[in-house]
């Protein structure tokens, strides 16, 4: 099993700044992909940020240069930096990796962060 947890959410202003946290555990081989999705009331789940295990990183168009994604490998996290928050970035954010677990591949879901920006 493989389990993702997320923290680092809550309230902030416009304008303002938070790094979200996401830490994988249990019975892990590699971990290839890792990315932030959100979604927010109403709409549908978005790709915000992903890297690769070689730390090459790509973007949602509307984050970029707000928003930095990067990954501790040693110690199986991916984090989200985002600053210049607008209220549009709110929504419950989701990580997701892809994980070698037990001979086969899986892609495991963190159980979300709500990140809420208020104007």
């Amino acid at each position: 099993q493989v389990q993702l947890v997320e923290s680092g959410g809550g309230l902030v202003q416009a304008g303002g700044s938070l790094r979200l946290s996401c830490a994988a555990s249990g019975s892990i081989f590699s971990i290839n992909g890792m990315g932030w999705y959100r979604q927010a009331p109403e709409e549908e789940r978005e790709l915000v940020a992903a890297i690769t295990s070689g730390g090459s990183a790509d973007y949602h168009d509307s984050v970029k240069s707000r928003f930095t994604i990067s990954r501790d490998n040693a110690k199986n996290t991916v984090y989200l930096q985002m600053n210049s928050l607008k209220p549009e970035d709110t929504a419950v954010y989701y990580c997701k990796a892809g994980v070698t677990t037990g001979g086969y591949r899986l892609e495991a879901w963190g159980q979300g962060t709500l990140v809420t920006v208020s104007s």
